[in-house]
């Protein structure tokens, strides 16, 4: 991996595509817990830009927490191994809780967190993503809530990284070998 360099390709989401969606997806999230409290837990680090526009268009009392884990280090591929490096500070029982992820990718991060959480005996437990990569599935787990719908490539921009840069990129573009 150190031996390959990396070029942007093409820009795949533009920064107003990004913003049209992620309102659409608060008004969404609005009706679907219409009087209701909901607990949103980005995952760092890649959901915070996505999450701090999205808790700016849910129009209900929103909570936020964070969980880090880790699954990739400094690469392109998910090791499959999931860590938890750190916990919740907020307890979820009785709660809807929203995990909000930058990508699924393989599923495994989601599916662990999804279990984990449900432990923990939420009223609630969604999922809801920027990034949908169906082609990268190793486990069957949808999103309960998506912006969109991405190939197979690796993906960065809007707090999507490569070895924690390009995070701060406005929009979704995907890098390409040299």
């Amino acid at each position: 991996m150190a031996d390959k360099e990396y070029a942007f390709g093409e820009v795949l989401i533009s920064e107003e595509q990004l913003a049209e969606r992620i309102a659409e997806l608060g008004k969404e999230i609005t009706a679907d817990f219409a009087g209701e409290e909901v607990l949103m837990v980005g995952i760092l680090k890649g959901s915070v830009p996505f999450l701090a526009d999205l808790i700016r268009k849910v129009d209900l009392d929103v909570k936020i927490d964070f969980m880090s884990v880790s699954s990739y280090g400094a690469s392109t591929k998910s090791s499959g191994v999931v860590r938890i490096l750190k916990d919740l500070d907020t307890g979820v029982e009785g709660r809807n809780v929203i995990i909000v992820e930058d990508i699924v990718d393989s599923g495994l991060t989601l599916q662990y967190l999804k279990e984990y959480l449900s432990g923990r005996k939420p009223k609630s437990l969604k999922i809801c993503t920027l990034l949908d990569k169906p082609e990268g599935r190793k486990v069957e787990i949808q999103p309960d809530y998506k912006c969109f719908t991405v190939g197979n490539q690796f993906i960065v921009g809007f707090g999507l990284d490569y070895d924690q840069k390009y995070r701060n990129l406005p929009y979704i573009s995907c890098l390409v070998e040299k």
